[in-house]
């Protein structure tokens, strides 16, 4: 089956990261797993040779069918699922979308981009040094930083209060339009709805 491409949400797993700041990919993971049973199809694949839990996912926003896939692995070693994952789908680098929290994105804000660096997010770290390219998409959903300095392991390994976690809810469904932007029309139209949809960049 030919894939128009592959979402790979970035977190923790277990339940002991579980709600916390720093499994926002994984939630935007779920969120379409529910669109997508609601308004289209899910088809729950063996993701074990890849080391992570893999779906196929078509939706008419998507323009085709995508694989989304949440890693198995811890956040550090993200790239362990993400190569091996589009190899064997015959999946460029660039037809892949991670979907990350972003510590200098105010909380509910969102940023779409095609390659650059990894701000010190170990998750893209891992995924750019396994596929030997920082050339994939980022939909980058801010988490905001912790008001004192230092604290940041704390803050994204924490789970939001109930202001924040309002915000970080309230992006989801906004993140999956960037999604369905950027698979209909491409770069410019998801970067543009995604500074649209929280503010300046």
């Amino acid at each position: 089956m030919e894939y128009q491409g592959a979402l790979i949400g970035l977190g923790n797993p277990g339940p002991r990261y579980a709600g916390t700041r720093h499994n926002m990919g994984f939630l935007l993971v779920s969120a379409l797993l529910a669109r997508a049973g609601e308004e289209g199809r899910l088809d729950e694949l063996n993701g074990s040779r890849f080391g992570c839990e893999l779906y196929r996912v078509h939706l008419a926003q998507l323009g085709g069918v995508w694989l989304a896939a949440r890693p198995l692995t811890f956040m550090n070693e993200s790239g362990r699922c993400a190569r091996p994952l589009l190899a064997w789908h015959k999946l460029p680098p660039s037809r892949l979308v991670v979907a990350h929290d972003e510590l200098d994105i105010p909380a509910g804000e969102l940023r779409f981009k095609r390659s650059g660096g990894n701000a010190g997010h170990n998750g893209l770290k891992s995924v750019a040094e396994c596929l030997g390219t920082q050339d994939f998409f980022r939909l980058r959903m801010g988490i905001g930083r912790p008001s004192c300095k230092g604290d940041a392991l704390n803050w994204v390994l924490g789970r939001p209060d109930e202001a924040d976690s309002g915000l970080l809810n309230a992006a989801l469904p906004r993140a999956l339009d960037v999604l369905f932007a950027f698979a209909g029309t491409g770069l410019e139209a998801a970067a543009r709805l995604a500074r649209h949809q929280g503010g300046s960049s």
